[in-house]
């Protein structure tokens, strides 16, 4: 039985080890995101609105964020979070809310079709995961 040697978690030259592994990773890292901007393409709607809507709903106990939360998770300039989220605004697919806790705030919520939509992309893309989740999770198979 082969085994595969982990790479290295150290500071300095990467090992051939290291760049095979990062190799694969960028692989399949760019195989998911081809995947994406092609379902996500079909539904309608692009890549990045997609991970808007995930985001909105991805936020451990409550089903909206704000405008710098968002910002930060698509690692995005807040002004160009703000144009992403009036063009979804535009399709439907969320709505703006004014915080009860913090007049200041806006809350960005999913609409029915927004909570449609990223429903059917969402179930697509866990099956996807699911299909390479070593990639992400698991050790890699014996080549």
């Amino acid at each position: 039985m082969t085994t595969r040697r982990k790479p290295a978690v150290s500071a300095g030259v990467p090992t051939k080890d290291d760049i095979e592994a990062m190799s694969l990773f960028r692989y399949q890292l760019r195989r998911f995101l081809r995947f994406s901007e092609e379902v996500t393409h079909t539904e309608g709607i692009t890549s990045l609105q997609y991970q808007l809507m995930l985001h909105v709903r991805g936020f451990a106990g409550r089903d909206w964020a704000t405008v710098g939360e968002l910002a930060e998770r698509l690692q995005a300039a807040p002004h160009g979070t703000v144009a992403l989220v009036s063009r979804c605004e535009a399709n439907g697919l969320v709505l703006r809310r004014a915080s009860r806790a913090d007049g200041r705030q806006v809350e960005v919520h999913l609409t029915v079709k927004g909570e449609r939509c990223l429903a059917r992309l969402a179930s697509k893309h866990k099956l996807e995961i699911e299909a390479f989740g070593w990639a992400f999770n698991r050790t890699p198979p014996q080549e």
